[in-house]
């Protein structure tokens, strides 16, 4: 999804801007099944596992990877706004949330030379999948940064056109077109912008970008659904996120653990944004952006049509900046919800609590690997079922060896 390039690089490239709709739908369950009928636990689905590999590589695609209609639309700024999202060849960089325990500007940590992070992120920062792939199997994200990310599976566009379809019920995709890195990064800012709009005034909004620093690394992430609840409670933004499964099977523990700590990433994200000042000038220095560059061609013409007097990336950025203090802290309840990809019926909502303690270990985990301070660990002994659809088992010293002893004891 997202990659970075200096601010002087320029390319031509695409970016998918969105029209809102007027109808949503959502369903609701309670409880691990649906309606008490029981569901049984498979290990593993392929469709899953193919998310699951595919994350290894990169930062999960936010970009669309076809051109998408046009529109001519325009739109107020206090009315409901089109949600934005890059499509674009350009590499963006990656932002992310802010350290769990400082706040304000914060330096940049000088990884060892061997890092993955320097290797692999060092302008872009880490993405929440980045620490999510490193949860699942260390060993096994190793493998595919320095191998490269696995062919795309019919499995993986299935999932991936599902989100698109969820997309399409809040907001309808344009195409634009743009050549530098400050442009893009207008366009990944004004999809947070018209993003939160919709949330605000349509209760509902999928594929939100969000960009901060976590323990003095940037991150980014786009959450795949956020939703105001209108009948009572409390009334604050909700994160959801879906998931397809290619049989009717509920998730392994494993796999719910790896997506729960996945919607907390995206919540501490969506919080510091939203109560704390953005880093503007470490974030300026970061991604070695021009805060004064005049913003050009359809991105400039697509700004100028929702009558928004911003004309530089600082402009883009600043009404970023008051968008997020319009915005409340998220709900402690956290939704992951399964569908049937055949059909797309529901299998289960699985509601869980925000645990602050438990996803900052898992996240302080994940950057000790990032940035060097020790090798790869192998998944433990209860989850060795993982490497069975592992596309690197044959080198993985631990599968090996595994392999080898089970041969011995025949």
């Amino acid at each position: 999804m997202d990659t970075s390039s200096s601010p002087s690089s320029s390319s031509s490239s695409s970016s998918c801007f969105a029209t809102p709709s007027t109808h949503t739908t959502s369903t609701s369950t309670s409880g691990d099944g649906v309606g008490g009928v029981h569901i049984p636990v498979e290990i593993v689905s392929e469709e899953e596992m193919a998310f699951i590999e595919a994350a290894l590589a990169s930062v999960r695609p936010r970009l669309a990877s076809s051109a998408c209609p046009s529109s001519s639309s325009r739109f107020a700024l206090f009315s409901s706004l089109p949600s934005i999202l890059p499509c674009s060849s350009v590499p963006p960089t990656s932002p992310g949330p802010r350290s769990f325990s400082t706040s304000g500007d914060i330096e940049d940590p000088v990884p060892p030379r061997s890092s993955l992070l320097g290797q692999f992120r060092s302008k872009r920062g880490l993405s929440v999948t980045d620490i999510t792939s490193t949860e699942w199997c260390e060993k096994q994200l190793e493998f595919s940064l320095c191998r490269g990310k696995p062919k795309r599976t019919d499995a993986m566009k299935a999932g991936s056109d599902r989100h698109s379809q969820l997309e399409k019920e809040v907001s309808e995709k344009m195409e634009l077109h743009f050549e530098t890195i400050e442009d893009s990064w207008a366009i990944r800012l004004m999809n947070f912008i018209i993003g939160a709009h919709n949330l605000l005034f349509e209760g509902i909004t999928r594929e939100l970008p969000v960009v901060g620093v976590i323990e003095g690394v940037w991150m980014v992430g786009v959450i795949d659904e956020i939703r105001i609840s209108r009948d009572g409670g409390a009334g604050l933004p909700m994160l959801v996120d879906t998931k397809t499964r290619c049989k009717a099977t509920v998730p392994s523990a494993a796999q719910k653990r790896n997506a729960r700590l996945q919607l907390m990433c995206y919540k501490y994200l969506w919080d510091n944004l939203v109560t704390n000042t953005f880093p503007t000038e470490h974030f300026f220095r970061h991604y070695e952006l021009n805060r004064q560059y005049t913003l050009t061609g359809d991105v400039k013409k697509y700004i100028d049509s929702l009558e928004l007097d911003l004309k530089t990336l600082d402009d883009v950025l600043s009404h970023f900046r008051r968008t997020s203090s319009l915005l409340s802290q998220s709900d402690e309840q956290l939704l992951l919800r399964y569908e049937l990809q055949s059909d797309q019926s529901l299998l289960e909502e699985y509601y869980f609590p925000y645990d602050s303690s438990w996803c900052k270990k898992q996240v302080d985990k994940g950057l000790e690997f990032w940035l060097g301070y020790r090798e790869a660990s192998f998944v433990p002994e209860d989850e060795k079922w993982k490497c069975k659809f592992c596309a690197f088992a044959s080198d993985c010293p631990q599968s090996v060896t595994s392999s080898t002893n089970r041969t011995r004891s025949r």
